[in-house]
């Protein structure tokens, strides 16, 4: 009897031990190959409605820590509705400050959003934009 009211009283020890558990798994996973593991994981934890919001605030914080002009640009833009019209992302890039506009266009470099010029022509205005940096 007593060995069963004590497993009772120590649940609440055991799922934090679980939760301990598993975020030391998401560590782990999260160092190896640039998150390359975790990031799965975390696009499956998006779809519960809080975990997303706790994300999404834990990576804008993590990004105004690491990188505050580009943390501003990215502001700018989710408020600008920049996600699915492109006259108004290049709107909305006009109104960023030259500092947020080069963070901008650094991370969006990095993350191979924007595309490689396709003929000379293109090729030449974005070395000419690149020399202007």
């Amino acid at each position: 009897m007593l060995f069963v009211d004590l497993v009772t009283l120590l649940i609440p020890v055991y799922i934090l031990g679980g939760l301990l558990l598993l975020l030391l798994a998401l560590n782990l996973l999260a160092r190896v190959k640039g998150g390359r593991y975790v990031r799965p994981l975390a696009l499956g934890l998006m779809k519960v409605p809080f975990l997303k919001r706790w994300l999404q605030k834990a990576s804008k914080t993590n990004l105004e820590r690491k990188n505050p002009e580009l943390a501003s640009a990215i502001a700018k833009l989710e408020r600008s509705g920049v996600q699915n019209d492109p006259q108004r992302a290049q709107a909305a890039l006009s109104r960023l400050s030259a500092s947020e506009r080069r963070a901008w266009l650094e991370a969006a470099g990095d993350e191979g959003a924007i595309p490689e010029p396709m003929n000379r022509q293109q090729r030449r205005q974005a070395e000419k934009l690149k020399k202007r940096r």
